[in-house]
Formats: structure tokens, sequence, C-alpha cells
């Protein structure tokens, strides 16, 4: 079975990308993946830096995350805009995960994942200018980013009660990247 991992890059409680995550997750269940959603608010982590590496070493939530990354072949990204571009906690994450440890390959928990990436946002481009900043990182360090996203615009007013999208073509456009997600891993991966 195809196992994708599902993060967003916000550590806000009540997150629209965090929202939209959940939704995404959902909808690559329903097309077969086995899916685990993990909390970065869950896994703190001190800013990088080389000399605290050098010093401490990489710190256990690191370690855990990478765990998860390498255990899993799909990426399923929910990424926030931050000043039109990647959240800190979502850069940092990145940045730390990619750190080797002794006796594993360079960028170990990256190279050849396949990743989709959602934003979410309160304004009307729905975040899509930091998608630019994720996919290049990403791409960078060996992680196949899928050519299609979705942003989602005006995200305040997007989700239902019950936690899914209010409208039918944005919950279409999630379903059918989630499931090229999880075709994608499936055919890399298979």
């Amino acid at each position: 079975m195809t196992k994708i991992l599902a993060f967003a890059g916000s550590a806000r409680r009540d997150s629209c990308n965090k929202k939209l995550l959940h939704v995404a997750a959902a909808k690559a269940r329903d097309a077969g993946a086995e899916v685990t959603v993990v909390d970065l608010r869950g896994l703190p982590m001190p800013l990088y830096d080389g000399d605290l590496e050098e010093a401490d070493g990489i710190p256990e939530n690191v370690h855990q995350l990478k765990t998860l990354m390498r255990e899993h072949s799909g990426l399923l990204i929910a990424c926030p805009e931050y000043n039109s571009s990647i959240t800190p906690l979502l850069k940092n994450s990145i940045d730390w995960v990619s750190r080797p440890v002794e006796g594993e390959p360079p960028l170990a928990a990256f190279t050849g994942k396949v990743a989709a990436l959602l934003s979410a946002s309160p304004g009307a481009l729905g975040g899509m200018r930091g998608l630019v900043h994720v996919r290049s990182i990403l791409g960078n360090i060996g992680v196949v980013v899928l050519p299609g996203q979705v942003s989602l615009p005006g995200a305040f007013q997007a989700f239902g009660e019950d936690g899914g999208l209010v409208d039918e073509r944005t919950d279409g456009k999630v379903e059918k990247l989630a499931e090229d997600l999880v075709q994608a891993t499936s055919r890399l991966h298979g």
C-alpha cells in the first residue's frame, strides 16, 4: 500500500492549512493510500544552527520526523505563505531533516519522494506565491514535486462546520491532487 506522510507548515491550532491538509489526507485515503498526519507543532525543534548540531547532535524530534519521512514514499504538504514565501516552521523542519547522520546517504529522507503541495490563505491568491519557494526547495533536494497544486483563496470562508470544503469545484481539485499523488507514488515506489 502507498504510504503518504501529511503535514502542514503551520503551528496554529486552528490553521486553515491544517484544515485543508485534513481534507486532502482523507481524499488520499479514499484513493487507497495509508496516510499518516503529523502536526509539526508536536515536534518542536530549535532553529537550525550548525554549532548546535556539532555540540549536541541532531535533536530527538528531528530523528522522529526523519524516521517518519523515510517510512513514507509520498509527502502531502500544506504550505502557508508568510510574506510571499515559506514559513519558518516548514523551512526549519526541512533544514533539520536534511542533515545526514552517520551511515546514511545525503538527503536520505527526501531523495525520490513524491510530493503534492497545497496552500490556503484568507487573501485572494490562496498562498500560491509561497508554493513557488517550497517547490524549488524540495526539487533541489531530490523530491519529485507534482506539477499540479491547489491554492485556496478566501480560506476563512472555505470550510463548513464539518471541516469539509464548501465549494464543490475546489473539493474536486483537492481530490484530483490527492489521487495524482497516490498514483504517482505508487508508480514510482510500487
